[in-house]
């Protein structure tokens, strides 16, 4: 895994780290180990370390947080961690025990229990079970995938939940990228590693083939074959009772999929709609969101716009779509969600959550909001079970708001289910929305929690938070790691929703694609220099963080501002953009980034921090966290980076967990350590004075 391309483009020869992207190499992991002891001896010998990391440790493993339940049948199912079960229970309860405090679980496999016995070390995700044919049947079959140390690759192993037991001679999926996929209880669809030739150039699956029980997967019929260069190949059956059908997904990139139906003699139709759009059949609608203009049958759509219109008559040749939502200057779409009998809009104004409800009806769909959603705080919505009712789940979450479940039913004045406790104290804080001016004259909005009294003295310590990709949007949400490990110490916490991000739709994301990328990355430089221009704080007191191509967004502002800031945390980061599409699962993001083996080198290397490094620089101090076990982003990005800036003499601190996958850690204790050594590195950095708790 993750073995430097043979195929070294003679710019790259000059690397001298190029050995640092051998993952499990010896000579690797000896260097791995002597700068995580570096940063461990002053990180943890600070004060207040292990305080805060015994804080953070009980936060993630309280009793009181809300156990999340996805219904199948008769049960609500809820995968859970705690200090006793560090990798984790699967388990089950009814609805009615649900909603008591404190409800009775039923364990169906416990993550660590089974590490022990098979001498492994499996991390949960996920569980994919077959919605039994009749409705009086329980649920009984389950595909449950197992990643060793947190990777993205992980097993898939066939459990009975009947018999609440591993399925001996049941279906088995090998330690790769992939899936299993039922299509009724003796057939799934595979998607994995095959051998030779059936992984695109991501390393994701290639081919996808129909699999039945009793045979060997060798056996399996191809159902279809993707493109080398494709990003991944997948298939789904839809069980939804009078509406089966049968879909094969090809990803050429992150924008850019089709969608083919299956007939039952195996041919394969596209769904003729924009590559770009997302696509979605439910029952009888096929639902596009566009995230380009669209024009056919004489109509011209707007990029974000949804549009609805029946599938059936749409694969017979109809082309009449109604537009169920289009954008304006401020207001895009969040997410869709189906109940039994109705469409649930969310949608963003301003990055705040409006909900709506959509009815379908005979040439129109009636719109009212959403009975009782509440006006202020982030707002998602689930469905109970789509097929059967109504009912749908609600969370309410904000930054100093603990999160908030409610149970509702599209009509009906949802009612509180269950409330996380308040993990720091709030009294004296406020959240505020303000917005900076870029480069090019675009306002960017951004959040600040802060106390009510914030004296605009320049002084104050203050941590900035971005991502800025992949059209992800931040909105506000309780952390109780954020209140205890920063806002409790006296300081201000601000996230940044530049360009790159989805809180405007697809023309928010697009403005920062590939050549504009430096448009993301002057958003995020605006919101810095405007805390500095209120007063909120100044350079030295000024720190940022993110992660993965939040990684890459502080990397840039370490190179290219790094007058502006006093600290910053970087988090299993890319930061090498000459060969990022070399490595694991960077060919998938050329979408987003660009090809760096064309003329998109040009611009991609004005953004590449471990190409734009100088010894003569003066940069604020810098936390490097990555994975071992992170076959997304490799860790070789942080390791060279860690390298070449020691090399220079600047002041760099290093961390690598061992495990953990993408995620960084792979259990609660290992996650409490990771924040604990970040908070403790800001505070060190940041505060002009003892930092007071709240």
């Amino acid at each position: 895994m993750g073995k430097t391309s043979h195929n070294t483009p003679p710019e790259e020869a000059t690397d001298p780290y190029l050995w640092l992207e051998e993952v499990d190499a010896e000579q690797a992991l000896e260097w791995v180990k002597a700068q995580n002891a570096v940063a461990q001896a002053r990180l943890e010998a600070a004060d207040g370390f292990e305080s805060l990391r015994a804080d953070l440790l009980a936060i993630l493993d309280s009793d009181d947080r809300i156990p999340f339940v996805v219904k199948r049948g008769e049960h609500y199912y809820n995968f859970w961690q705690d200090k006793d079960h560090p990798r984790g229970l699967w388990r089950r309860t009814t609805p009615d025990e649900y909603r008591k405090p404190q409800p009775q679980w039923e364990t169906l496999i416990d993550v660590d229990a089974l590490n022990a016995t098979e001498g492994e070390n499996w991390v949960w995700h996920g569980a994919h079970c077959l919605k039994p044919r009749d409705p009086d049947e329980p649920y009984r079959h389950c595909l449950i995938s197992l990643s060793r140390g947190g990777a993205d690759a992980d097993v898939t192993r066939e459990f009975d939940l009947v018999d609440k037991r591993w399925v001996d001679d049941g279906f088995f999926r090998a330690e790769a990228k992939g899936a299993l996929s039922w299509i009724d209880e003796n057939t799934v669809y595979a998607y994995t590693d095959f051998g030779e030739g059936s992984l695109t150039a991501s390393g994701y699956p290639r081919i996808v083939k129909e699999w039945r029980r009793g045979t060997p997967l060798s056996a399996a019929a191809t159902v279809y074959s993707g493109e080398p260069d494709d990003m991944s190949i997948g298939a789904v059956h839809d069980h939804t009772r009078g509406y089966e059908r049968d879909f094969v997904v090809r990803s050429r990139a992150f924008y850019d999929n089709e969608l083919y139906l299956r007939a039952e003699e195996g041919t394969l139709l596209r769904i003729d709609v924009p590559n770009s759009a997302r696509k979605q059949v439910h029952r009888r609608w096929l639902m596009l969101e566009l995230r380009e203009p669209w024009s056919v049958a004489g109509e011209t759509y707007p990029a974000g716009a949804l549009l609805a219109t029946d599938f059936d008559a749409f694969i017979a040749g109809e082309r009449k779509f109604r537009v169920l939502f289009a954008p304006s200057e401020t207001t895009s779409l969040a997410a869709t969600t189906w109940t039994r009998n109705h469409l649930i809009l969310n949608v963003l104004d301003n990055v705040k959550n409006r909900l709506y409800v959509l009815t379908p009806g005979e040439g129109k769909w009636a719109q009212e909001p959403l009975v009782g959603a509440p006006g202020i705080g982030t707002v998602s919505v689930s469905a109970v079970d789509d097929e059967e009712s109504d009912d749908y789940f609600m969370i309410v979450t904000g930054y100093l708001t603990p999160t908030t479940l409610y149970y509702g039913r599209v009509g009906e004045t949802p009612h509180k289910l269950k409330a996380a406790p308040a993990f720091f104290e709030t009294e004296g804080l406020a959240v505020s929305q303000h917005f900076a001016t870029s480069r090019d004259g675009t306002r960017v909005p951004y959040f600040m929690v802060a106390g009510e009294d914030l004296e605009t003295d320049g002084k104050n310590p203050t941590l900035l938070y971005g991502y800025g990709g992949f059209e992800v949007s931040l909105t506000p949400g309780y952390s109780g790691g954020v209140g205890r490990g920063w806002l409790s110490q006296g300081g201000v916490y601000v996230v940044a929703n530049i360009r790159g991000g989805g809180e405007y739709g697809p023309r928010w994301h697009r403005a920062a694609l590939k050549a504009e990328r430096h448009t993301a990355y002057e958003d995020f430089a605006a919101v810095a220099e405007d805390l500095i221009a209120r007063g909120i704080t100044s350079p030295s007191h000024l720190g940022i963080q993110g992660g993965s191509n939040g990684g890459l967004l502080v990397g840039n502002m370490l190179v290219t501002y790094p007058q502006r800031f006093g600290a910053v945390v970087c988090q299993v980061p890319l930061l090498d953009m000459r060969r990022y599409h070399r490595l694991l699962a960077g060919a998938s993001w050329m979408a987003e980034y660009g090809d760096p083996d064309s003329d998109d080198w040009q611009f991609l290397s004005q953004y590449s921090p471990y190409h734009n490094l100088g010894a003569e620089a003066d940069y604020p101090p810098l936390l490097l966290m990555t994975s071992t076990r992170d076959d997304r982003v490799h860790p070789g990005h942080a390791r060279k980076m860690m390298a070449r800036m020691s090399e220079q003499g600047h002041e760099v601190f290093y961390y690598e967990n061992i495990e953990g996958g993408h995620g960084g850690a792979a259990d609660n204790r290992q996650q409490a350590y990771m924040q604990a050594l970040a908070y403790t590195f800001l505070r060190q950095t940041l505060f002009p004075r003892p930092p007071i708790r709240r």
